[in-house]
């Protein structure tokens, strides 16, 4: 039993917050590809960014503007050119378009974050930024969310967002979310790009600290193909529009927050996997008896990512051994003669011994999960217990099927 309910609305189902999604010419596809999302009042902003060492320009300036003052009015996402790898022209590219969406919105650049998804090493179009960015504040709407989320996507097959709801102190206060992603997952923070807006009121150090911890559950336990993105982002805007009393520490309301944040975050997460790059089903992996609850996730993300797990499932061959090394090699110690290996309702290995199972049914089992529709029944569990210990994790990921070698082999070309 939650105590939140889902809503329609997506990004801008909070109050206070509009959205606007346009295709300006930055993909030469033609389709959606500038977004912004805009909160009425000045929102309190968190961030957790892409650890790796090849970072885009968006992601050093949004650090650079948050550690000066962590609050914001504005997001605005391109898709088509990732700026990164670009050198300093990409640096000031992205001041350039904080600038003119300032201009746009009659507001300071300092109260402007950025992201960008598309190809390394190449620079944002910034003729057609210059152009679209007037158009893209004009377009601005409290009911354009699926807009601005169809405008993130780039081999994503679908949109992902959504909106929950709860009741603090009485009144509603809502939190909504959207995400695009679907190749070059393997999140070391955040995710591709994910951004979620919240209604209530939460003190600076406590909303990026809930962020963090919601991050650590959701997106950084996915995986599709084990690359972490030189862009990746998770934006939080939190602009107290609900008229909620400030929380200011994990107290009953603040850990009804959370929970719901987690719920947005996990949600966006499992799209995010599930629409993996030529995958055919979602892989769910639940860890118990672990020494602790970060061994638990890292033992499940560890088998969720194993190519040779994951090709297993596309082959529809219930090969628990595969799960079992992968478990094995995931840094965490247990013994092995603790081990359990359960595939759907199938259990393989108990106590370390390998165990005699319906082989046919398990495979169809992953015939099943393969056939289901998109968050319908398509979904592999995989439930490994190493020990008696209280830690738990869930990781998420996907198949690996011809199409994503083919997908990723003409990337470019």
């Amino acid at each position: 039993m939650t105590d939140w309910q889902e809503i329609s609305g997506g990004i801008t189902a909070p109050k206070g917050f509009k959205a606007a999604g346009i295709a300006a010419g930055l993909k030469p596809s033609g389709t959606p590809d500038l977004a912004l999302i805009v909160s009425e009042t000045e929102a309190i902003a968190a961030g957790v960014f892409t650890t790796s060492q090849v970072r885009a320009a968006c992601v050093d300036y949004c650090r650079q503007r948050l550690q000066k003052k962590a609050s914001s009015r504005a997001i605005l996402c391109n898709a088509g050119q990732a700026n990164a790898a670009t050198g300093e022209q990409g640096w000031q590219d992205a001041l350039e378009s904080a600038k003119l969406l300032g201009d746009a919105l009659n507001i300071s650049p300092d109260e402007i974050l950025l992201a960008s998804t598309g190809v390394i090493g190449q620079r944002i179009r910034m003729d057609q930024m210059r152009q679209g960015i007037p158009t893209l504040a004009n377009s601005l709407s409290d009911t354009g969310g699926d807009a601005a989320a169809k405008a993130i996507i780039t081999t994503d097959l679908v949109t992902k967002s959504i909106a929950l709801e709860t009741t603090i102190d009485g009144r509603p206060v809502r939190i909504g979310g959207m995400a695009k992603g679907s190749g070059m997952i393997h999140p070391n923070m955040a995710t591709m790009l994910s951004f979620v807006t919240c209604d209530g009121l939460v003190a600076t150090p406590l909303w990026q600290k809930m962020i963090t911890q919601a991050a650590n559950e959701s997106f950084n336990q996915i995986t599709v193909d084990g690359d972490t993105s030189t862009n990746d982002c998770l934006i939080a805007l939190a602009n107290g529009q609900s008229r909620t009393p400030t929380i200011t520490e994990m107290s009953k309301d603040a850990q009804k927050l959370q929970a719901m944040l987690t719920a947005v975050c996990q949600h966006l997460a499992k799209a995010i996997a599930r629409d993996g790059e030529g995958a055919t089903c979602l892989i769910e992996v639940q860890v118990s008896g672990a020494p602790d609850d970060e061994g638990a996730r890292r033992v499940a993300k560890t088998i969720a990512g194993s190519s040779l797990v994951k090709s297993a499932i596309f082959g529809r061959d219930p090969n628990w051994g595969r799960i079992a090394a992968a478990a094995g090699r995931a840094g965490v110690t247990f013994r092995q003669e603790d081990l359990q290996v359960k595939l759907g309702d199938f259990l393989m290995m108990d106590s370390g011994q390998p165990l005699e199972f319906d082989r046919q049914g398990a495979s169809n089992y992953l015939k099943q999960a393969a056939a289901g529709t998109y968050l319908q029944e398509d979904t592999v569990l995989i439930s490994v217990c190493i020990g008696n210990g209280s830690g738990n994790g869930i990781a998420w990921g996907c198949d690996l099927s011809y199409d994503y070698v083919k997908i990723n082999a003409e990337y470019t070309t």
